[in-house]
């Protein structure tokens, strides 16, 4: 297995929420360890964030969720990867997800959640550690 090129990375807010500074802070911790990283901005609809994913031919998505719609937007996003022909873009997040969620948030095929307080290290490893561009 070959890695190629820096990983890439899609970085979303979801729904109606208008809170982007922890989303801003992600992206740029990433893009300051190495990957390339699309912010989407405010306001991005399930099918802006995958079609956004794969025309920029992005390894994983990372949504910021603080709205309380988490379970609705991690199912949109990931059922349209799944139509899409796209589940190999990896999906984690983080924002406000209540504890109780995280698990049937991750049988539903969320990679990573990550909640109030994670080191900005902490994301990016996990990062570097499961998204991986591989030459086949």
């Amino acid at each position: 297995m070959t890695v190629s090129g820096p990983i890439r990375v899609v970085v979303a807010k979801p729904g109606l929420d208008g809170h982007d500074r922890g989303a801003k802070v992600i992206a740029r911790a990433l893009r300051d360890a190495g990957m390339e990283v699309v912010y989407t901005g405010l306001h991005q609809t399930p099918e802006q964030i995958v079609d956004t994913a794969i025309q920029e031919d992005a390894h994983a998505i990372g949504l910021s969720i603080l709205s309380g719609a988490h379970n609705t937007l991690f199912a949109g996003v990931l059922e349209l990867l799944r139509e899409r022909e796209a589940e190999d873009i990896k999906v984690f997040g983080g924002g406000i997800i209540p504890e109780e969620d995280i698990g049937p948030l991750r049988e539903l095929g969320v990679a990573a959640i990550f909640t109030p307080g994670a080191p900005t290290g902490e994301v990016v490893e996990w990062v570097r550690a499961h998204v991986r561009p591989v030459i086949a």
